[in-house]
């Protein structure tokens, strides 16, 4: 599993641009940048889109105002419902990641079983900082999502 002071890995992992769907690397979106990544284990369902998300969308200008670039989302879900997820929560000003196939999620050892219910591979319920790619602060929830909370993580910056 990833850890403070890693370099993260560069995987190609998919946004919604304004003519459809957009390859983007990792490296794109960490390198040079101070970011804040959040991943949920997917989108629409009831903790990450009742609490999680939400969290970042009202905290969203306190955790710029300390010198944060982008805040992203991450899910294991194709672009267009990360794009429909993003609308529905007025999630604007979040940059919101699809891995569909896991591979970043994989790439950073937080990758989780979600067959048991029907989810296939997921992602961890996880948040971190990221300075020019580098983690600088790492939090994984096991349960409930207090560790990887807008406001926890706003505590941390």
């Amino acid at each position: 599993m990833i850890k403070v002071g890693d370099k993260l890995p560069n995987v190609t992992v998919k946004v919604m641009g304004k003519d459809g769907p957009e390859d983007i690397k990792t490296d794109q979106i960490f390198s040079g940048k101070k970011v804040v990544l959040f991943a949920v284990p997917g989108a629409f369902t009831p903790t990450c889109s009742a609490a999680h998300l939400p969290g970042f969308v009202v905290n969203y200008d306190q955790i710029i105002e300390k010198g944060v670039d982008t805040v992203a989302c991450m899910s294991v879900n194709d672009v267009f419902v990360m794009d429909a997820w993003e609308k529905d929560q007025n999630a604007e000003n979040l940059l919101m990641v699809a891995d569909g196939n896991a591979d970043f999620a994989e790439a950073l050892g937080l990758d989780m079983d979600g067959t048991g219910f029907g989810m296939g591979v997921r992602s961890k319920r996880f948040a971190m900082i990221a300075e020019d790619g580098v983690v600088t602060a790492l939090e994984v929830d096991e349960k409930g999502f207090e560790k990887s909370s807008a406001e926890n993580i706003l505590s941390l910056l």
